[in-house]
This record gives C-alpha cells, sequence and structure tokens, in this order.
C-alpha cells in the first residue's frame, strides 16, 4: 500500500505522473473508448456484477475486444484498492480501441488500451443531504448513444458547465418534451408516492443506481413505473432526486430557481437514502464475512 496514486497502463502498475499514452490512440484522437466508474466502500468494489456488465455491454457495441475476462478484471480493480490507503474509493477504468493511424475506419488489428486508476471516494456532503442541490432544465442535444458509456463525453461536459454557470450542481434534460437524464446521474421524479423512471432505451445510460433504486423501492413497498416522463409532470413533482456513483441518491430541492414540492427533501427520498445506506452496509458485511 503506498500513499502515491498508483495507475494501471496495459499491463503495468505506474506512478499516475509517469502515465503515458501515444498521441495516436483512439481515445485521445477520436474518443474512441468506454470507461466504467465502479465505488469501493470499506475496500468492497459495490455491486461489481453489474459495473462489470455495463463495461461488457459498452465494448460490445462499440466492437472493442474486451480485454480481460470477467476474473481479470475483478483482479485489476482489487490490486488497484490494495495499493491505495483509502477505505472508500472510486476505481476508473477505461478502454480505447488502442493506437493506429488516423482513420475514421475501425483499424484491423489494433491492441486495445487499458487504463485504470483508483482515488479517494469523499463522502457525499451532508448539507446536501440534509437540505438538497440546485438543477436546473436543459435541452438534451447529445448524440442518440446514450446508453454506451463511452469516454466522448463533450455534450455531458457542456450540459454540466451550463449547470455550473448557472450556480446549480446538475442539469435535469430534456429531448422531445421528455425527461432523459442529468449531464452525469440518472433523474428520478415522485409523484403521488410513485417513483417515476424514464425508461431503459439508448437516449439514457442506464445507470447501476437505476437498478439499485428499483430493487430498493420495492423493498421499501414503494410502486415504481417505468414510463416517458413529461416536462410538465418533473416540473410539478412532489420530489425530485438524482443518483451516481459518487452522488448515491440526492434530493433536487429546487428546478429553475424554484422549490421543488416543499423545497426540502422528501419522505420518499429519506426512505430511500436510508435504504442505500443500509445496502452499502450489508454489502461491505458480506464480503468481509466471505473471506
Amino acid at each position: 500500500m503506498t500513499d502515491e496514486q498508483v495507475v494501471w497502463l496495459n499491463g503495468e502498475f505506474v506512478p499516475l505522473a509517469e502515465a503515458r499514452v501515444p498521441v495516436l490512440d483512439r481515445g485521445f484522437i477520436f474518443g474512441d473508448g468506454v470507461y466504467e466508474v465502479v465505488p469501493v466502500y470499506g475496500r468492497v468494489p459495490f455491486r461489481w456484477p453489474q459495473h462489470h456488465a455495463r463495461l461488457v455491454r459498452s465494448l460490445g457495441r462499440l466492437r472493442i475486444d474486451d480485454p480481460m475476462d470477467a476474473p481479470g478484471w475483478r483482479a485489476l480493480v482489487d490490486a488497484l484498492v490494495a495499493r491505495h490507503p483509502w477505505d472508500d474509493q472510486f476505481v476508473y477504468l477505461q478502454v480505447t480501441r488502442g493506437v493506429a493511424k488516423r482513420d475514421h475506419a475501425f483499424p484491423k488489428g489494433a491492441t486495445p488500451t487499458v487504463f485504470a486508476m483508483s482515488s479517494p471516494l469523499p463522502p457525499v456532503p451532508a448539507a446536501q443531504i440534509e437540505r438538497g442541490v440546485a438543477a436546473v432544465t436543459l435541452p438534451d442535444e447529445r448524440w442518440l448513444n446514450c446508453d454506451i458509456k463511452s469516454t466522448s463525453l463533450l455534450g455531458n461536459v457542456l450540459a454540466r458547465q451550463a449547470a455550473v454557470d448557472l450556480g446549480a450542481v446538475e442539469c435535469v434534460m430534456f429531448r422531445d418534451g421528455l425527461l432523459t437524464e442529468g449531464s452525469a446521474s440518472n433523474v428520478w421524479v415522485v409523484r403521488d408516492g410513485r417513483v417515476l423512471a424514464p425508461p431503459r432505451d439508448r437516449l439514457i445510460l442506464e445507470g447501476v443506481r437505476y437498478g439499485l433504486l428499483q430493487s430498493l423501492c420495492e423493498a421499501e413497498g414503494l410502486p415504481f413505473e417505468v414510463r416517458p416522463i413529461t416536462r410538465d409532470e418533473v416540473e410539478t413533482a412532489d420530489e425530485l432526486m438524482l443518483s451516481s456513483a459518487t452522488k448515491e441518491v440526492l434530493p433536487i430541492a429546487t428546478l429553475d430557481g424554484r422549490p421543488v414540492g416543499t423545497g426540502a427533501p422528501g419522505p420518499v427520498f429519506r426512505r430511500l437514502h436510508a435504504a442505500y445506506q443500509r445496502e452499502k452496509a450489508a454489502s461491505v458485511a458480506a464480503a468481509h464475512a466471505a473471506r
């Protein structure tokens, strides 16, 4: 274990400051690659099978050969976690198509570039949990394959910066009048005690927390409905929430400067936040008990 951040690059552990890739790597030239972010609590990767499955799906959609089998990916994650001093971390995995002469068509025989690093995972700020966060609405102007966790994130970057410029933590995006997601999170709508979620299609990234929130709703006896959600339903919601690997689940207190519901975190969020924390603790306890 070391205090110096160490990364994995193409089969070797190297100090972060020394990691280099060729300028003709297609990830650099075209954003031709995929990535995954795995939260780690108590040195245990949280919902690892779901994160690995999404990585494999993304690779398949871009027709990039998977450079490792499932045990190899898990061994890499565990090795990165073990090399760093933080109990809570987030592991970033990235695979690009590799190095080749610049040409839009897929190169033949290119070897995928594999990069992985781990960073400390700070706790979600208590103030955001207790008071909620601000969000703004924006048109969804990204490409039409948002289900791929691609490194080509310029549309998301522009959306997040637009939210930051307006003093918000996140944006809530709409395409053709229907809710899609945030710049780096799924968005949830609560109306009359029912949790509403946009359909799982190519217009959103099905976050690993999508499945988790659905299962937590079922465990808590909260009605959960997947269907198209209109802008009016979002703007008149009783509660709005967002979820991601690093934000976990957070309440949206204001949207475009107007209060959501009472303007404070609501009862459905409180129940789901508590259930989320229990799920994390149970995951860590089960992993340690199995060792």
